[in-house]
């Protein structure tokens, strides 16, 4: 049967009629040509083995291991994103985009469901494109000629804020990069602008002092998570999504105490950002 492609809600598209074990050449150029366009690809029913995860990420693009993240055994490719049933606190529970604190960020995940919640645990995406783009041509001139700070150790690093969780294996690290980024980036793949600033990791306006930057982002922010610009994507073992670090935010959603979650994520090289 032949792929079918159709655009969700706020964020993404969902690809159906395919089997990403068995996927031809051209599967992979729709899948990578979805997120692209659309930020996140959203699939059902891949289940995968360690080695045909790998496999199918490597057709994405060159595969990065993660920095933060414990490895799932055997594979250093496959980070675990895992939460216990005796854990409050989640991976990734607040909207941001992965690795926007790296001079090359990644340019995207390859994430497979494993052992999900019986209800909750969902991850929202935003649409950076769409929230770029609904800004007025007065901020859009205005953001043009920005450019942001992006850093880690606040998170990561010896007194990250997971430190003080039960996630605290993920604190304490001493590689935390910082980078610099334009605010409005062209994404490569498509050719459209779109809004690169994130609620975890930017610090603030190059140029600009801590209180000037915080009342800016504040207004980006909230703006980028209008519902028109949010997709909430529902998982189960097997579900994947594929998106671009580049063209969304996501958040993971913690809402199922006393319950298992384990992802396995794979991270997707990038390269440097330009205006």
């Amino acid at each position: 049967m032949t792929a079918i492609v159709r655009d969700t809600e706020g964020c993404g598209a969902e690809i159906a009629n395919i089997s990403l074990p068995d996927a031809s050449a051209a599967e992979i150029d729709l899948i990578r040509q979805t997120v692209f366009r659309r930020g996140v690809a959203f699939l059902h029913g891949q289940h995968l083995s360690p080695e045909q995860h790998i496999a199918f990420a490597e057709q994405i693009g060159p595969i990065v291991v993660n920095r933060y993240f414990p490895p799932s055994e055997k594979y250093p490719q496959i980070a675990k994103v895992e939460k216990t049933e005796a854990q409050t606190t989640n991976i990734g529970g607040g909207w941001h985009t992965d690795h926007s604190y790296d001079a090359e960020p990644a340019m995207g995940s390859v994430l497979l469901a494993i052992e999900t919640p019986p209800s909750g645990g969902d991850t929202m995406f935003a649409d950076m494109y769409a929230a770029y783009e609904a800004l007025s041509d007065g901020l859009k001139a205005t953001l043009a000629s920005l450019r942001a700070v992006h850093a880690s150790e606040h998170i990561y690093g010896m007194d990250g804020v997971y430190g003080k969780t039960d996630q605290a294996h993920l604190a304490g690290k001493t590689d935390t990069p910082s980078a610099t980024h334009p605010v409005v980036i062209t994404h490569p793949g498509s050719g459209r602008k779109a809004l690169y600033v994130n609620p975890a990791f930017t610090l603030g306006f190059e140029g600009w002092n801590r209180e000037e930057s915080r009342a800016l982002l504040a207004y980006l922010y909230q703006h980028a998570v209008k519902p028109e610009f949010v997709h909430r994507f529902a998982w189960k073992p097997g579900s994947m999504a594929i998106w671009d670090n580049r063209a969304t935010w996501h958040q993971a959603m913690n809402d199922y105490q006393g319950h298992h979650r384990l992802m396995h994520r794979i991270t997707i090289a990038g390269g440097p950002l330009a205006a």
